[in-house]
């Protein structure tokens, strides 16, 4: 595909890095010059110096034989204008990264796409999501359900308490036939291992498993892994991301949001009627512990600060808080994060990726996952009749490197593919991917 990407910053500058990976025609629009030309050392792709609201400069980067326009700069009246010319100028699609949570609501997006814009993505509130549905799902370190929940990526840190140290995945499939999942990933010391059956569990391991619904509770009991209710929560952080939170958690959990902001506080005490608004700097660590940080089931930092959501974090976690969720822009430091005690990374750059790639694939691409601290990607996709896939069982098809097949739904049902699994036209089967190997994949399934 031909991609123009607009962007100010990380955001931008991360998506033309992973799309250029899976060989699309990237050119990134950008006011700084300097900037690009490190960009652009580094990546296969075209840059151009501008603004992306100027015509002229839309024409030099090619907007009239544009596949895909992405407008992901921080001023969302800039993407907005930046959609709507290139769609008159010959984008295929657009897509606008936006803030304001009406302009999301149905009836207004209606309207956007009258004017030009295909998709609207704002990764505060797909942040926000992610926030709740691991504070109702809280063993797991990351999740994201595929078909309605029918399928779900399962992250979790490997005890060294677990039934599964020290032995083969092929041994623990032998040994416990009851866990109906499949070990589609596992970070080890910063290095990503698509797994078979000879690799070996080790203690302080990230699994990533596909799993079943009914088989989650036999696969949390294995790790070890006690579900626990959160009965209360403190939000560092009253901006974006820290009030849609709070606005989906308050009804269910007793919660407190601090910020330091005072007229931000004022607006928060008018929009959260079942939240305490305290003003205060959350770096301040006496403020924490006068606020029941101890006494705290779960701690999330949403502040605009990466170093001060993971420094509270990391004295939460000190503080027995069982689970602590911190925002982290810098993606050199999710790792570092993560080993250090940090139960879970929110990552707008990853979030706002995962959104954008479904888009960029061939084929029906259903829904995508970007994983955080790694650069890969789990997708579900439709299979099309007489596709490569359908031709063979799973063992026998030419699967490239970086690829596992990990689950299908076929018929409202989900089970998890094996060597001897066939695929049938009309599944929507599960893949995890390397960005390099995503294109090749997806030729199975065409």
């Amino acid at each position: 595909m031909d991609i123009i990407i607009a962007g100010d910053g990380e955001v931008g500058f991360h998506l033309a890095k992973t799309l250029s990976k899976v060989r699309h025609n990237i050119t990134v629009v950008d006011p700084h010059s300097e900037l690009l030309k490190l960009l652009q050392t580094d990546n296969d792709l075209l840059t151009v110096t501008g603004s992306s609201t100027s015509i002229n400069v839309l024409k030099q980067a090619g907007i009239s034989s544009c596949d895909l326009l992405i407008s992901v700069l921080h001023e969302e009246t800039i993407n907005i204008i930046t959609c709507i010319l290139g769609k008159r100028l010959g984008a295929k699609r657009t897509i606008a990264r936006v803030s304001s949570l009406e302009y999301l609501n149905d009836d207004n997006k209606s309207m956007f796409k009258a004017l030009g814009i295909d998709e609207m993505v704002s990764p505060e509130r797909i942040a926000a999501k992610e926030i709740t549905n691991l504070l109702t799902r809280n063993t797991a370190t990351e999740v994201f359900d595929f078909s309605g929940g029918l399928l779900s990526i399962y992250m979790t840190r490997l005890d060294e308490n677990a039934v599964f140290v020290d032995k083969t995945i092929a041994e623990v499939a032998k040994l416990y036939p009851q866990m109906d999942a499949r070990i589609v990933c596992i970070i080890r010391s910063g290095q990503t291992i698509i797994p078979g059956g000879d690799d070996v569990y080790r203690s302080g391991d990230l699994i990533y498993l596909l799993v079943k619904p009914d088989s989650l509770e036999i696969v949390k009991a294995l790790f070890k892994k006690t579900e626990y209710q959160i009965k209360n929560a403190i939000i560092l952080g009253g901006g974006r991301i820290g009030r849609r939170a709070a606005l989906n958690i308050q009804d269910n959990i007793s919660l407190k949001i601090i910020e330091q902001d005072k007229e931000r506080c004022f607006k928060l005490v008018d929009d959260l009627d079942k939240t305490m608004v305290i003003n205060g700097n959350g770096s301040d660590i006496s403020l924490l512990m006068d606020e029941g940080l101890a006494d705290t089931d779960a701690f999330i930092a949403t502040t605009g600060s990466t170093e001060t959501n993971i420094l509270s974090c990391l004295h939460a976690h000190r503080q027995g808080v069982k689970k602590t969720i911190a925002l982290v822009e810098n993606i050199n430091y999710i790792d570092v994060s993560q080993d250090i005690g940090i139960d879970t990374i929110i990552n707008k750059k990853l979030i706002t990726a995962s959104y954008i790639a479904r888009f960029t694939l061939s084929g029906e691409v259903t829904s995508s996952k970007w994983l955080s601290g790694i650069d890969a990607e789990v997708f579900e996709v439709i299979v099309k009749e007489k596709s490569p896939a359908t031709k063979d069982i799973i063992m026998n098809l030419s699967i490239p490197k970086g690829v596992s097949i990990g689950g299908i739904v076929r018929d409202g049902e989900s089970f998890i593919a094996r060597g001897n699994t066939q695929i049938e036209t009309g599944d929507k089967v599960v893949v995890f991917s390397l960005p390099e190997s995503a294109n090749k994949v997806m030729k199975l399934f065409n």
